[in-house]
């Protein structure tokens, strides 16, 4: 009877600390998501792309395939043709958070906002799944499906 007790306060131990960790998971995840995109895409900064993606990152966008080194030279090339660059506000709504072995799979709507001073400039709405990666320190985001929702 002792010993019953004993495994089966372990086991709701153990279950409990893999509860706690997966929600601090989801967490990380929801995050590195946010951030990726007020970094990158908002201030669009090159540099940060080694901080949020894998080196064999991939994003999938209206029936183009982009990775690291394109993502790059669109920054460069509108960065060329903007005087000001428009700042851009990002707003994530999760739908869904899954982790397991390693890898995670996340489901949320994106929209960007797109403002100069005052003035609104204009906005997009998307529909996205990602797949992120641990690494030794950290999630990254390893491939992006990115589906334009039309404005009404």
């Amino acid at each position: 009877m002792k010993k019953t007790f004993i495994f089966f306060l372990v086991f709701i131990v153990s279950n409990l600390f893999a509860q706690k960790q997966l929600e601090k998971d989801k967490q990380l995840v929801k995050n590195t998501i946010t951030a990726s995109f007020d970094e990158l895409w908002s201030k669009m900064d090159a540099t940060a792309i080694d901080q949020f993606y894998t080196k064999d990152f991939t994003l999938l966008e209206n029936g183009e395939i982009w990775n690291n080194d394109s993502i790059k030279i669109n920054f460069k090339k509108v960065k060329l043709k903007e005087k000001v660059i428009p700042k851009r506000t990002n707003k994530i709504d999760f739908v869904e958070v899954t982790i397991g072995n390693g890898m995670a799979w996340v489901t949320y709507y994106n929209q960007g906002t797109w403002t100069e001073g005052d003035q609104f400039l204009g906005k997009a709405n998307w529909l996205e799944s990602a797949v992120l990666i641990w690494t030794e320190k950290r999630w990254k985001i390893q491939m992006l499906h990115s589906t334009v929702i039309k404005n009404e």
